[in-house]
């Protein structure tokens, strides 16, 4: 037995997985390079030789978790990881500039691709597992509508107010909200895909969609100002050296007696980057928030009056989009090829394992500019 794979089994035992090992969770490895490279780059090298087809596992979100749980990535932190710390230290790598690289590489993979994942509705971001009433849904389609309908709640959305929604996607809260609410509005993305989806979807309606950087919201000769902004599944890619801008963007575009709802995946601990493979691969130049730099950030612009955790549902959210796209990897075009699933597998899996541990979270923050008069009470 090498020193390398040796030393990786003890690291993979502080986790509970064995090599070689019978239970689903257990990893069976298929090139004995695998050590090295697990060894040298970290997550970065995991996620690249699963995708390679250097080791396999019957329970992928399984093995995730249990890696993930035991903070295994903390021990064996790879090059990429040094250096995008350095890097993110010297630059602000979601600027102006770098806004649209996460559309490009990410958001415009396909609308065929999501279409196949997301369900009826296109919508990207987790879903509320309950009704109005709590009761426990067992539908995505469902669970999204559910959400939805808990933003509009949240923001007390009324006939004839104008909400701006900064990070639009393919449109679907806007629409949402114009037909259940009767609201006009303004939708914001970086992606040309969403955008021209958006467009079309929400054709008919008073929704205008615009590509556009956040920092370009209600900017220009007589700003803008909405009654309501939601912002779901966005904030991810504003970068700590951003967040303050990100908030005074939105209280620009707030009117006084306005609620701004910010739905975002949010981590324990105050990081300035994201994992190494993700960023390669997945979200580029993105980075979750923690609690204490959302705090920071919006302090003196906001008054926080509500903040809701449903991370648990996220897991479920996950487990139907890979459900949907395993069963649909047939009917895609060959450009998905097997590496590309390998990787789209992993992504999906790694995020899974990730909300079970609880070490992400979603959190729903109700805030408004001077405080709601009365005091806000929150619905669920």
């Amino acid at each position: 037995m090498s020193a390398l794979r040796s030393r990786v089994e003890q690291l993979l035992s502080l986790a509970d997985v064995r090599v070689g090992g019978a239970r689903p969770w257990d990893l069976q490895v298929e090139d004995e390079r695998f050590f090295a490279r697990v060894l040298v780059e970290g997550s970065l090298g995991l996620g690249e030789s699963y995708m390679d087809g250097w080791w396999r596992t019957p329970s992928l979100d399984g093995f995730l978790f249990k890696v993930i749980s035991a903070d295994l990535d903390r021990r064996v932190r790879g090059w990429k990881a040094r250096a995008d710390a350095v890097r993110a230290y010297l630059t602000n790598l979601q600027s102006r500039r770098r806004s649209f690289v996460v559309g490009e590489q990410h958001y415009d993979l396909g609308n065929d691709l999501y279409r196949a994942m997301l369900g009826r509705r296109l919508v990207y971001s987790c879903a509320y597992w309950r009704d109005r009433d709590g009761a426990r849904l067992h539908d995505l389609d469902a669970a999204q509508e559910a959400k939805l309908d808990l933003v509009c709640r949240k923001l007390r959305l009324k006939p004839g107010m104008r909400v701006l929604d900064i990070g639009c996607g393919w449109g679907e809260a806007l629409k949402f909200a114009a037909e259940r609410y009767g609201i006009s509005g303004v939708g914001v993305t970086v992606s040309r895909e969403q955008a021209a989806y958006a467009r079309e979807l929400c054709a008919g309606l008073p929704i205008e969609i615009r590509l556009q950087d956040y920092r370009e919201a209600g900017a220009g000769e007589g700003d803008e100002r909405f009654d309501a902004i939601l912002s779901i599944g966005m904030f991810e890619h504003v970068g700590v050296k951003n967040y303050e801008t990100y908030f005074e963007v939105a209280r620009r575009c707030l009117a006084e007696e306005g609620l701004f709802l910010l739905h975002t995946i949010g981590t324990n601990l105050s990081v300035q980057v994201t994992d190494p493979w993700i960023d390669r691969y997945i979200f580029p130049n993105s980075m979750l928030p923690s609690a204490a730099q959302i705090s920071t950030a919006c302090e003196g612009l906001f008054v926080m009056e509500d903040w809701h955790n449903f991370g648990a549902d996220y897991e479920l959210t996950l487990q139907a989009w890979l459900d949907n796209v395993e069963r649909a990897w047939p009917q895609l075009p060959a450009r998905y090829d097997e590496r590309f699933q390998r990787m789209w597998r992993f992504y999906l899996s790694a995020s899974m394992a990730s909300f079970r541990s609880r070490h992400t979270q979603l959190w729903q923050l109700v805030l408004s500019p001077s405080g709601v008069r009365g005091g806000y009470i929150a619905p669920r």
